[in-house]
């Protein structure tokens, strides 16, 4: 390809960008808010992402910028109450806005999914009147952050061994906290964290500890390859005292937890298809514009089979997740069915992203392209909020009824 193709199709590509792949017309399954939802993200996305994701993902920085941005759009907890400041929208709402943000990048939507799903959804879940009135309205808007603890340095898929614990400090008021969490998405400005502990009976609470409070830390993590828009970190606590107020009152044990992985599961579900649709709507572009031979190298054989393979598994995770997004608007998925679409999705979202990279050869290494931040990220995807593995796991036990973890 000539530089001036080359450039010609990286601005067309930039200023063009996000056709939807739709090959079974699916947005005639949405409605006319909805597409409208996708309408404005999508121009946001363009509009103050798009130009800058490459450069920050190459100096692993995160825009802090687009924070107050990411609240104006309504991309922190759309599908919780209005009462409380939030969207009052569906869960397909939710869907499709992760899945235009991870179209841009794995990382920007993993900061939205933490705040809407991990922090924003346990308070309005399992908080108090006041703590929902306290923190969700500004959470919503973005005016705070917040994060989510509940994996430890040594027990990931394994969250009921964890040894962070809590004990009454003896004054009728507080709590004493102690132990650490690790691979924590947006612990270094998180403003709140809701972290997860067991009292002295071993017995799991929820509870929001703030920033300031003494004894709390929240170091970051450095040298990723992986997630390098999104900032990651620690949380350590160290004899912290929190106020017996701050612990949820309604629900105790590991079902806290797992109920907020699982909103977050179904956000990840779409928004690896994002991914998955950004790296297929590349390498289409790329084979009309890539001559060798003497022709485009989408007449070849086996780069059709490549797009054709993508098309076809995208078209697949599309139906799994309006299917999906309409039972969580009946209340009626299960833990399973979303451990099915977001072990699914996000593996179709690696085999995209590294047929892609294949039909872009050289170029597809390049940060002209997004294929390989994209493939890169989905090495966390793929691992946070349950491994490919784990999911594998849950579907085995639900079909056949036999719990291989034990």
């Amino acid at each position: 390809m000539s530089i001036d193709t080359k450039e010609n199709f990286t601005r067309s590509n930039k200023q063009d960008q996000y056709i939807q792949p739709d090959y079974y017309v699916l947005d005639d399954l949405l409605t006319e808010e909805h597409k409208l939802i996708r309408a404005s993200v999508r121009e946001y996305v363009k509009r103050e992402l798009s130009p800058i994701i490459e450069d920050v993902a190459q100096k692993a920085q995160f825009p802090y910028h687009i924070l107050k941005q990411l609240g104006d759009i309504g991309a922190f907890g759309p599908q919780l109450p209005a009462e409380y400041g939030c969207g009052g929208m569906d869960y397909i709402t939710y869907g499709i806005i992760m899945q235009e943000l991870e179209r841009c990048d794995s990382g920007i939507r993993s900061t939205a999914s933490v705040q809407g799903s991990l922090v924003m959804y346990p308070i309005t879940k399992f908080g108090s009147e006041e703590q929902k009135h306290k923190y969700l309205p500004r959470l919503a808007k973005g005016e705070i952050m917040g994060c989510f603890g509940l994996t430890e340095p040594n027990h990931g898929s394994n969250p009921g061994g964890m040894t962070t614990n809590f004990k009454d400090a003896g004054d009728g008021k507080n709590v004493i906290l102690n132990g650490a969490k690790m691979w924590i998405s947006n612990s270094p400005f998180a403003d709140i964290a809701v972290v997860w502990a067991k009292n002295e009976q071993g017995i799991i609470h929820g509870m929001i500890v703030e920033r300031g409070m003494e004894g709390f830390t929240t170091p970051e993590t450095h040298n990723k390859w992986s997630l390098r828009t999104s900032v990651t970190g620690e949380l350590v606590f160290n004899d912290v005292k929190v106020p017996k107020e701050n612990i949820f009152p309604g629900v105790t044990g590991l079902k806290g937890p797992l109920t907020c992985l699982n909103s977050a599961r179904f956000g990840i579900a779409w928004g690896a298809l994002g991914a998955a649709m950004d790296c297929y709507d590349t390498a289409l572009r790329y084979s009309k514009e890539r001559i060798q031979f003497g022709r485009p190298i989408g007449g070849f054989q086996l780069q059709q089979k490549k797009l054709a393979e993508m098309i076809t598994e995208i078209t697949k995770g599309q139906l799994l997740v309006w299917r999906l997004g309409v039972l969580m608007n009946e209340g009626r998925a299960t833990p399973a069915q979303i451990s099915m679409a977001k072990r699914n999705n996000v593996e179709i979202a690696q085999n995209c992203a590294r047929n892609a990279r294949q039909m872009l050869g050289g170029m597809g290494i390049t940060g002209e392209y997004p294929i390989m931040r994209h493939m890169m990220n989905l090495e966390s995807v793929v691992t946070y909020e349950g491994t490919h593995d784990i999911h594998l796991l849950i579907t085995g036990m639900d079909v056949t009824g036999e719990n291989a973890f034990m």
